[in-house]
């Protein structure tokens, strides 16, 4: 049996390709899975760019820079923090919001679908104890 590294890397690499050709499918084709560092963590309200650096592992330059890449695509608006004028928000367009939604369904849908292929309470077991190792409730 493969080391936890190699069956991780494989599972995210499943679940990534699954998911983003279901989303390119459902509209959003510019997106790739390096975006989903900064879209997987956005709040609906918005985030600060420090926020998502901290909720995704990356460093600040490169959540910046697909901050720019998004921004471009029409994914996000960068926004004054009402709570610190001098901070700026990283918020989703309607676009943003749409994709947040189709990913959400299709997320829903892929993990249906591991639970059906081992079980709902293996499934929930191992989701439950992956998050306990990576420190991810």
């Amino acid at each position: 049996m493969s080391d936890v590294g190699v069956l991780s890397a494989h599972l995210l690499s499943v679940f990534q390709k699954d998911l983003f050709t279901r989303l390119a499918a459902a509209g959003h084709e510019q997106l790739r899975p390096r975006h989903g560092a900064v879209m997987a963590y956005l709040g609906r309200d918005g985030s600060r760019a420090s926020e998502l650096s901290e909720r995704s592992g990356q460093h600040k330059q490169v959540i910046g820079t697909l901050i720019d890449e998004l921004e471009r695509l029409g994914y996000v608006t960068r926004q004054p923090d009402p709570a610190d004028r001098r901070a700026k928000l990283v918020v989703p367009t309607d676009r943003g919001r749409d994709q947040m939604v189709q990913a959400r369904a299709i997320i829903d849908d892929i993990e249906a679908g591991f639970a059906r292929q081992v079980g709902p309470e293996r499934f929930a077991a191992f989701k439950a104890v992956f998050a306990e190792i990576t420190g991810r409730s």
